[in-house]
């Protein structure tokens, strides 16, 4: 079997915290193990399991006893370095219109697809991190998830949940046989409409610079970036094996603003925003 991962990544953010949970699974060289990452505004954490545990159906990912997905969280686990124990129930989902790959999650040797389960929900429940109690009370949650054999060598990823919507964009380098390119998936949702960013529908960069980025898409235009990070390293898989630390600011400052026809449909800062900048400028 090639060397592989998959896992998903669960958002949780209430006023004052975000708490990110990703289980995964990841294979190399024959070898299967599972992971279980932590990620906060207090730094982020990594359980590693044996692969047996692992197990899942289209809506959930059990770890053992711990379950992760459509309906929430219930985990119970411990390392000498992080406890993390607690129960979190999930509202109903909101999910994309089609899968966020598009035509691409037909080609077989991608090295990273992408799919979106969940733009916005609530979540209520609690969760103590060493000691330290998260508690969500019609709170908000996104669900997403990766799959293949590595990230890409470069990328940016982010993240937000605010009044009224959610918001995720991807940019990053793809191999494509001989050659690259540089390939965009993203969806603005807001006001119950989803507005969809993708390669396939013709979006492009305008710039990627100085952990910002700006996106232009028809007469659609969408720009992010960086005001203040609060990185934490995260592993992340090359050749399904997860010797790659990137790292990712679970609730940093940063600026979105959203146009269509050159009216701003929404700008904003926020100081929660979940942000991956993997490129060298």
């Amino acid at each position: 079997m090639r060397d592989y991962f998959f896992g998903w990544y669960l958002k949780c953010q209430n006023r004052e915290n975000t708490l990110s949970l990703i289980p995964a699974i990841h294979e190399n060289g024959g070898k299967r193990s599972a992971s279980l990452q932590i990620i906060s505004e207090d730094g982020a954490w990594n359980i590693n399991l044996p692969g047996e545990v692992f197990k899942r159906n289209k809506n959930t990912i059990f770890l053992a006893k711990n379950r992760f997905g459509k309906n929430g969280i219930r985990v119970d686990l411990g390392t000498k370095d992080v406890r993390i124990k607690g129960k979190l129930d999930f509202g109903p989902i909101t999910p994309i219109k089609y899968d966020i790959m598009g035509p691409f999650a037909l080609i077989p040797f991608m090295e990273c697809r992408h799919s979106v389960l969940s733009m916005r929900h609530t979540v209520n429940g609690k969760v103590r991190v060493n000691g330290h109690e998260y508690v969500f009370e019609n709170a908000v949650g996104y669900w997403e998830g990766d799959s293949g054999y590595s990230f890409p060598k470069e990328y940016l990823w982010t993240q937000t949940l605010f009044n009224g919507g959610s918001l995720m964009l991807s940019v990053a380098n793809i191999p494509f046989g001989l050659f690259d390119f540089t390939g965009i998936i993203g969806i603005v949702y807001y006001n119950n409409k989803e507005y969809r960013f993708a390669t396939y529908l013709g979006a492009r960069p305008l710039f990627i610079k100085d952990k910002k980025v700006r996106i232009k898409q028809g007469d659609m235009e969408l720009e992010a970036g960086i005001l203040e990070e609060k990185g934490s390293g995260l592993n992340a898989p090359v050749a399904g094996s997860m010797v790659r630390t990137i790292h990712e600011s679970a609730a940093c400052k940063a600026y979105y603003r959203f146009r269509i026809k050159g009216k701003t449909v929404f700008a904003f800062k926020t100081d929660r925003a979940s942000f991956e900048y993997e490129y060298p400028n």
